[in-house]
Parts: structure tokens; C-alpha cells; sequence
């Protein structure tokens, strides 16, 4: 278990009243992992501006008993990924909703609610429910992962055994004004299996998520996510990656709108030869309302011959703020990892804020890591030569927009999925840029 956090009572209060409100399950394959994860948080309190990773961000509107309402939106356009052969499970205020969803059987792999096979005593899942979570409090302490393992109401828990027959994507629908949504994932990709995970839709008022990914030795697992687009809501998700020897991890983000975001990504990489990629495009515009969006990612080098890259970017304009905290640890017997981490923002006007926070800690000799951290603003000479040219200014800077988030785009492997995402970038520079 991690260290406890600073001695403060009123995060232990804000850990109790959490709790309060709905009772971790006392039966079936999950109560044990529940216990442990309330112990955990017991033991931690909820997070504070006094912590180390939370001192760029506000913790209080995920700490309180209740989620604080949001309005919902309406974008008026189809659903990212609508067009793409997926079985769809859909999950309305983090509720599921068969009529709305494929059957799940149509995606070739074994697929489970949360909500009905952890009432068993015996499954699959035992094994992974909450282990990849606990793993990853040290060291450092991540108290709303331990709440969602102790609270989580549903999720999907899929096992993988051989290539998957379509992606599977999971839709988040949010009806309510006040609803508060805790899903948790669990995916197992086992030797040489293959999947594509897809999410997208804002899930709640308030949302907490962690998605447990173990890929056995050869596996691949690919992940591209759109976090839905209304403007009130608030979201802390987790991803707990374990990647075995020749594995392949892959996951990409796209983030725009949303008063507060935080977006946690914790790999470790237990074998040799294995890559796990995690990239991150976030567009802010803070003449909506607030837009708060926080970016923290711990990758751990165990093996040796491994690759890990880190590679986000933001645009904030209006107010908006972006940060990045980066860690890359090799531990000693990691020789010839290749690690490398890149995050910049590109501020659109003077008034919005990019805090970054990129970190190396190595105890191998033989290893390649790099990382770096920019910020700056629209190029006044590209832009004029584009001008120049006939290109108008919001085309002009729209397009260098584009250019910049492309690194961050490119890390998407299936090009289909990335025209996707280009398209819905585009639309909302169309909106935003004048």
C-alpha cells in the first residue's frame, strides 16, 4: 500500500462521506478487491491541492459527496466513431442500456457487465478487479482510483483470446443534471489476442472511470477515447496498464470542452521487447466556461529492449488551462529502454495557462530517454506566409493548429480512426477560430 498523504482531516472526511453515500459490495468475486480498496482510501483521504500531483489542480468538485450539476449538451452532430463497424455498448448516466446497445457476442470476444457477473463467486475477473489499481498507488497515491474500486457500480469486463472480430465501443450518454457515474473496466488480452477499444460520449455530471488493462506476451490492445463535448461536466479517469514481454499497448485521447478533466495513465512494462504508446490532443476554450484539463502519466520500465513514448499536446484559448505531469522510471535491470516524452501547448491568446511537469528517473546505464516541454504561440511568420497566399486567417490558423496536434494524432495506428478525428478537430476549429 502506498505511503499515507499529509495529515490532513478533512481529506479522511471527504474519503468517509464518499463512501457514505453508497456501501462498497459485501458479496460476490469483487468484495475482497472492495475491502482493500476501502482500506486504501482509509488510509490515503481524498487528494488535496497539498499533494505533489494535485498542486496544479483542484481536486474539490471530484472529492464532494455529491457531483455538482451540469447542463446537458447538445452538439448537434453525429457520434464520433458512428460510422465505424463497432459493437457499441452504451451506458447512459453510467447506467447500462441493453435496447440502446449491439449484442455483444458480435464482437468475438467474451464480454461481461460488471453489474451482473460480480455477484458471482467465481470468474475470470478476480484476478485483474482492482489489481492493476492497487499496483499502481505506489508510489505514488491515486485515492480516486481506490474510491472508484471501492464504489463502482458497472462496467464491461472483456477477455480477449484471439483477434477480435469488430472494436468494441463503449458510448456514454449523459440525461441527467446531476447524475455521478463510476464505471470500472477490466480487459484481458492473453497471448498473441488483438483488440480495439473505442470510447466516447461526456457519461455524467460527474464522472469516475478506471480501465484495468493486462496484455499477456504478445498481445495488442488499442484504445482511442473522445471525451464527450459538454461544457458543465467533470471527469477523473484512470488507466492501469500491465505489459508482458513483445506486448503492444497503444492509447490515444482527444479532449475538448469540459469544466475539469483529469486524465491519469499508469503503465508498467513487465517484459522484454514490449511498446506502450499513450498520446493526448486537448482543445480548450475558456469563453464557454472554465476548462481545467490535467494530463498525468507514470510509465515504469521493468524489462529490457522496451519502448515508451508520451506524446501530448494542447490549444487553449480564452482562460483555458492545460497541464501535464510526465514521469518515465527505469528500474535497474531495464537496459536499452527507449523512453521518450513530449508535451507542449500552443496558447491562443494571452490569457491561458500551460503547467507542465515532465520527469526522468533512471537507474540503468544503457538506456535512450528524453524528455521536453514547450509552449508558445501561433507563429506569426508561418501564418503571414499562408495570408500571403490567400489562405484567410481563420483557415490559416486552424491549419497550423492541425499541423501542431499531428504528432499527437499520428500515434492513432488505424487511419480511418485518425480521419475521424481530423474531421471532428476541424469542426470545432471552424466553431472557435475567427
Amino acid at each position: 500500500m502506498a505511503a499515507p498523504m499529509r495529515n490532513d482531516a478533512a481529506r479522511f472526511a471527504a474519503a468517509e462521506a464518499r463512501l457514505a453515500t453508497a456501501g462498497p459490495a459485501t458479496q460476490g468475486f469483487t468484495a475482497q478487491a472492495r475491502r482493500r480498496a476501502v482500506e486504501r482510501l482509509r488510509g490515503m483521504g481524498l487528494p488535496g491541492r497539498r499533494d505533489e500531483y494535485w498542486k496544479y489542480t483542484d481536486p474539490t468538485s471530484l472529492n464532494a459527496p455529491e457531483a455538482p450539476e451540469a447542463a446537458v449538451f447538445d452538439a448537434k452532430e453525429a457520434p464520433l466513431f458512428a460510422g465505424v463497424d463497432a459493437v457499441r455498448l452504451v451506458f447512459v448516466d453510467g447506467v447500462f442500456d441493453a435496447g440502446a446497445s449491439d449484442d455483444p457476442a458480435m464482437a468475438g470476444v467474451e464480454i461481461a457487465l460488471l453489474s451482473a457477473a460480480g455477484r458471482a463467486d467465481i470468474h475470470w475477473a478476480q484476478a485483474l478487479y482492482g489489481t492493476l489499481e492497487e499496483r499502481g498507488q505506489s508510489p505514488v497515491a491515486r485515492p480516486l482510483a481506490a474510491l472508484n474500486t471501492a464504489l463502482a457500480s458497472d462496467g464491461v469486463l472483456i477477455r480477449v483470446t484471439g483477434q477480435a472480430a469488430r472494436p468494441v465501443h463503449l458510448v456514454y450518454r449523459h440525461e441527467s443534471a446531476t447524475s455521478d457515474a463510476v464505471l470500472h473496466h477490466c480487459i484481458a488480452i492473453e497471448e498473441g489476442a488483438d483488440l480495439t477499444l473505442l470510447e466516447s460520449g461526456p457519461a455524467a455530471a460527474r464522472f469516475n472511470k478506471v480501465l484495468e488493462v493486462d496484455i499477456a506476451k504478445g498481445g495488442r490492445f488499442h484504445h482511442v477515447r473522445a471525451q464527450g463535448r459538454d461544457h458543465e461536466r467533470r471527469a477523473v479517469t484512470h488507466v492501469f496498464a500491465r505489459v508482458a514481454g513483445e506486448a503492444l499497448f497503444k492509447s490515444f485521447t482527444l479532449t475538448v470542452n469540459g469544466q475539469m478533466t483529469r486524465n491519469e495513465c499508469v503503465i508498467e512494462i513487465t517484459g522484454d521487447d514490449a511498446v506502450a504508446h499513450v498520446a493526448g490532443a486537448a482543445l480548450g476554450d475558456g469563453a464557454y466556461g472554465r476548462f481545467h484539463h490535467d494530463d498525468t502519466v507514470f510509465v515504469t520500465h521493468d524489462a529490457v529492449g522496451c519502448e515508451s513514448r508520451q506524446v501530448f499536446k494542447k490549444v487553449l484559448k480564452n482562460g483555458a488551462v492545460g497541464v501535464f505531469q510526465g514521469k518515465i522510471l527505469v528500474r535497474p535491470d531495464a537496459q536499452k529502454t527507449d523512453g521518450y516524452q513530449i508535451s507542449q501547448a500552443l496558447l491562443l491568446d494571452d490569457d491561458s495557462q500551460f503547467l507542465a511537469k515532465p520527469e526522468l528517473e533512471i537507474y540503468a546505464d544503457d538506456v535512450q530517454c528524453s524528455h521536453g516541454s514547450t509552449t508558445g504561440a501561433i507563429d506569426e511568420t508561418a501564418l503571414f506566409y499562408l495570408r500571403s497566399r490567400g489562405v484567410p486567417k481563420a483557415d490559416a490558423t486552424a491549419l497550423m493548429v492541425l499541423s501542431f496536434l499531428a504528432d499527437a494524432i499520428a500515434e492513432i495506428e488505424d487511419p480511418a480512426l485518425a480521419d475521424e478525428v481530423v474531421e471532428r478537430l476541424e469542426a470545432w476549429l471552424r466553431r472557435r477560430i475567427r
